[in-house]
């Protein structure tokens, strides 16, 4: 008996082994973490670092930082009265 045919359905076996581990169950795809300071509001405010819209500045600030400028209890409420009012 010949081993060259043996050995070609051998190869030709394994081939097919080898190839079907490549078809496998897909790698999950991981969602894109947000990167830090891409939270802009419609102003354009990056709350992840302190900002908010103040209409009275027609800025973004950061309220403690707003409250200690303006000499403002630091509250929300404050700079909710402040950023209100107009000029």
């Amino acid at each position: 008996m010949n081993p060259m045919p043996a050995f070609a359905i051998a190869l030709t076996l394994l081939s097919g082994f080898a190839l079907s581990a490549c078809s496998g169950p897909a790698v999950p795809v991981i969602a894109p973490i947000e990167r830090v300071g891409a939270d802009r509001d419609a102003h354009g405010c990056i709350g992840s670092a302190g900002y908010s819209w103040c209409e009275r500045e027609s800025a973004c600030v950061r309220p403690w930082e707003l409250a200690q400028e303006m000499s403002l209890p630091n509250t929300p409420e404050a700079f909710s009265n402040y950023c209100a009012s107009s000029r």
